[in-house]
């Protein structure tokens, strides 16, 4: 059960379906709800894909690279550090235009499926394994089909504003995650010593 919250919570806040909610809402306003649930899915099915290819292809990219695994844990972390701030800046993350195509580009990548989430896969393999990041994978997925499936009754519950408030929120916690991920990083390459020339 540890393993399993180790790797839920960061992609939680990774992933950041609260946050993706209100640009779903902006994008899919003038959609049927039979609509927005169609898109939901194929959203999160995309997300899963392309989370799934970036999953096992992590190593072989990392061997290409010639990158270790701390290397990517401060470049990600940093990425995510960006990514964290620029979202608790931005007034609005909604494109301008909408049509019912949507599912894949920008809701399935980069929305629910961006940058920082493939981050967080790539090192919380490292960091738990296969198994338990592909468990915590499939749950963080299921959580965001059913809220965005559900936008329209949960949207009722909080509000608008209530759902970028917690979306701000949650852009903070995955700034001090990003600081913990470069900090793990910088002490992991401390202790392995400089790489072989």
């Amino acid at each position: 059960m540890r393993d399993f919250l180790l790797a839920f919570l960061p992609l939680f806040v990774a992933i950041d379906v609260v946050g993706v909610l209100p640009v779903f809402l902006a994008l899919t306003e003038r959609l049927t709800p039979a609509a927005r649930r169609r898109l939901a899915g194929e959203a999160t099915a995309t997300a899963f894909a392309i989370s799934v290819v970036f999953l096992l292809a992590g190593d072989f990219v990392f061997a290409f690279l010639g990158i270790t695994a701390s290397d990517f844990r401060v470049g990600g972390g940093i990425l995510l550090l960006v990514f964290a701030v620029r979202d608790l800046l931005a007034e609005s993350r909604a494109p301008a235009d909408v049509d019912e195509s949507l599912g894949v580009v920008p809701l399935g990548t980069p929305l629910v499926m961006g940058p920082a989430a493939l981050t967080t896969i790539v090192i919380l393999v490292d960091s738990v394994g296969y198994g338990w990041t592909l468990v915590s994978l499939c749950t963080n997925l299921v959580l965001a089909w059913t809220v965005l499936a559900r936008a329209d009754a949960i949207t009722r519950v909080i509000g608008r504003a209530g759902a970028r408030a917690v979306a701000r929120l949650i852009s903070v916690f995955l700034a001090g995650i990003a600081v913990m991920m470069i900090r793990s990083g910088v002490i992991a390459m401390l202790r392995s010593g400089p790489p072989a020339g």
